[in-house]
């Protein structure tokens, strides 16, 4: 009747804060229109980490803060949870012999309802989690999205590759040429007017220097 509550006790420890950013479940950055007209004159083609930009703006990163600070009291009801679970295993193993057979079966079904019960918990919350964070990804990064666009065309870059997408078929690329992730950030963050926030986890790396990776295999 014993269960590990490694996998929950984790949960309860630490919501996966990369949500915003990070899984397969992540949107990527919404298709670009299709356009019929014949291509005219050199154009530029630059690369963009879609996801993690995103997340560093000034107004993700808040976004980010406030479902974070919106879930904080579920996390520490679940480790309190946790712990107690924990701490009724302690007495009954520090009580050993002494307990009868009934009251050891009676405190193991305890122990083992309270499980779970904590385990329902933590994915409903994960889920719950999961969602607003995807929910807050959404909306930044449809207005990202538009003033990509802006820059892009205002730059004369005729093609933008999302480098944080695994189906971007992205093998190599000097980014202190072709990486217009920051320069994007900047922007977004002068026309949005959000200010950057203070005492907030730091915003994900962009990435510097030349970049080599193969995206046609999933991690």
């Amino acid at each position: 009747m014993k269960r590990s509550l490694l996998a929950v006790a984790a949960l309860a420890a630490t919501f996966t804060v990369s949500a915003m950013a990070q899984s397969s479940q992540t949107p990527s950055a919404p298709a670009p229109a299709t356009s019929t007209a014949p291509p005219t004159g050199v154009s530029k083609i630059a690369v963009i980490a879609f996801q993690p930009a995103v997340a560093s703006t000034n107004e993700g990163r808040q976004a980010l803060a406030q479902v974070q600070q919106k879930f904080a009291p579920k996390q520490a009801q679940l480790k309190a949870e946790s712990d107690e679970i924990d701490s009724l295993k302690k007495q009954m193993q520090a009580a050993g012999s002494t307990l009868s057979p009934d009251e050891r079966a009676t405190r193991l079904r305890t122990i083992d309802d309270k499980e779970k019960t904590l385990q329902r918990q933590a994915q409903d919350a994960q889920s719950d989690f999961q969602q607003a964070m995807g929910e807050v990804y959404q909306g930044v990064a449809q207005k990202f999205y538009t003033v990509l666009q802006d820059y892009a065309q205002t730059h004369g870059y005729g093609l933008v590759l999302d480098s944080s997408s695994q189906q971007t078929p992205i093998v190599w690329a000097d980014t202190k040429k072709a990486d217009i992730t920051q320069a994007v950030i900047n922007e977004y963050n002068m026309k949005s007017g959000v200010a950057a926030p203070a005492a907030l986890p730091a915003a994900p790396k962009t990435s510097t220097g030349a970049t080599h990776r193969r995206t046609t295999t999933p991690h």
